[in-house]
């Protein structure tokens, strides 16, 4: 069976997609993108040099993958299209991804200046992939503003705490037509094989593969917890039930032999 996901008008086989911080050495990048077999890999156009060709992180990234600056460092609407338009004059194609943060402690994004900033950038042709905290009214907004997807956190931004915000991706999930990818908090494989199983279409992780004893292997473990957790949403969970239920019949067999 044929299982894709689109975005835009951009087709993927992988649902796994990676970050380019907190490594302890850029080169890693391109093994780090072999292993986890992700198509599509987000970086901040701060850490973008143009100028010094020798320390661009751009020099780490494979051709054939897909470019998703981001615009993190905007504290409102404004900034947040400035920074976008930059990343499209600057080569990095029309895939944008929204990050309008103004709390610098919990690093929570601000719904609405993300709503205005992916309604104006939508218009101007981009594919807008907003970073929300997942709450449904704003995901419902973003939808009517033109974005490509939603990217709702698992868990403040860095902490590798897990899916925290659970019920809430749920409801996305099951009220949105537009892919659901989670982004932020995800610490471990199960953590994003259980966001698969809920039907989440993608997850976005960086820092759980950048803070492990040996990131390259992590990559890859995430590779398979991604793709077995959307084989079992496809294949359709088994139902939970409160009390046991015996696989194989408890009667029968025993009674058999004590009438011989």
């Amino acid at each position: 069976m044929e299982d894709k996901l689109v975005i835009g008008d951009v087709v993927l086989e992988s649902r796994l997609f990676i970050g380019t911080g907190k490594y302890s050495d850029d080169k890693m990048i391109p093994k780090i993108i072999e292993k986890s077999g992700a198509q599509v890999i987000t970086v901040a156009l701060r850490r973008m040099d143009f100028e010094d060709k020798s320390e661009n992180v751009l020099n780490y990234i494979p051709k054939n993958v897909r470019l998703l600056p981001n615009t993190s460092g905007a504290r409102n609407a404004n900034e947040a299209v400035r920074i976008a338009r930059l990343a499209r004059a600057a080569g990095c194609g029309n895939w944008i991804k929204i990050e309008v943060i103004s709390d610098n402690k919990y690093l929570l994004p601000d719904g609405y200046e993300t709503i205005k900033a992916t309604e104006i950038l939508a218009k101007e042709g981009f594919v807008v992939l907003p970073y929300i905290s997942p709450d449904l009214m704003v995901a419902k907004s973003l939808v009517d503003a033109g974005a490509a997807a939603v990217m709702p956190l698992g868990a403040p931004i860095g902490t590798n705490r897990g899916l925290k915000t659970k019920e809430l991706i749920q409801i996305l999930i099951d009220e949105i037509s537009l892919p659901v990818i989670v982004d932020a908090g995800i610490g471990k494989p199960s953590d994003a094989c259980e966001a698969m199983e809920m039907g989440a279409a993608a997850c976005l992780l960086n820092t759980a593969i950048a803070s492990a004893e040996d990131p390259v292997l992590m990559a890859e473990a995430f590779s398979h917890s991604v793709k077995a957790g959307r084989k079992a949403y496809l294949a359709g969970l088994g139902s939970v039930s409160k009390y046991a239920n015996a696989s194989s019949p408890l009667t029968g067999f025993l009674d058999s032999i004590e009438n011989c």
